[in-house]
């Protein structure tokens, strides 16, 4: 087999059936800009195409075409940020918003809040943790405690699991296994 190319994930394409709406929650709530938009000849598929950042002429792309009524199949649509802080801006963001479908997760290696866009699309905006340990698991993360809290409250949780250890540690084995 040949030798892949170096890649890495650009954008993600959603089928919406209401695109007013779509565009209006991913701009509006979460920030992201129009950067260009048009629709297909001849009465085609109308686009949408969304981005955070200048350099990407979009991030999200919405489409028209997903029939009314059709159930996502997107498991997550997921972005990262850079600690507690922010996740929890989102969440009360969300919540204030009356946004459905919010559910704060301690993952042990991750906090995550998880929500759901218009079009039952679950989103989610997360931070790592200083730790790894193995996967799945899954805690409620109660917003109720300050930062410090949640932080000692995962890691007291974490601490008997026996594949517990700083996230580094398992980042550098995981760039020896990719020859990094």
């Amino acid at each position: 087999m040949p030798e892949l190319p170096k890649f890495e994930l650009s954008h993600i394409g959603l089928w919406v059936t209401d695109m007013d709406r779509m565009r209006e929650f991913y701009t509006r709530l979460l920030g992201f800009k129009v950067m260009d938009q048009g629709q297909l000849p001849n009465g085609g598929l109308r686009l949408t195409f969304l981005s955070k950042n200048p350099k990407d002429h979009h991030q999200i792309v919405l489409v028209t075409g997903r029939k009314e009524g059709t159930p996502s199949t997107i498991n997550q649509i997921t972005f990262r940020v850079a600690s507690i802080k922010e996740v929890r801006a989102m969440h009360d963001l969300v919540v204030a918003n009356q946004v459905q479908g919010v559910d704060p997760v301690d993952h042990g290696n991750a906090w995550s809040v998880y929500f759901m866009d218009p079009e039952g699309n679950r989103v989610e905006f997360f931070c790592d943790t200083p730790w790894y340990v193995a996967q799945p698991r899954r805690e409620v993360l109660d917003f109720s405690l300050s930062d410090q809290e949640i932080e000692e409250t995962t890691r007291k949780r974490i601490a008997s699991d026996p594949t517990t250890r700083p996230f580094g540690e398992w980042r550098d084995a995981k760039r020896l296994e990719f020859g990094l």
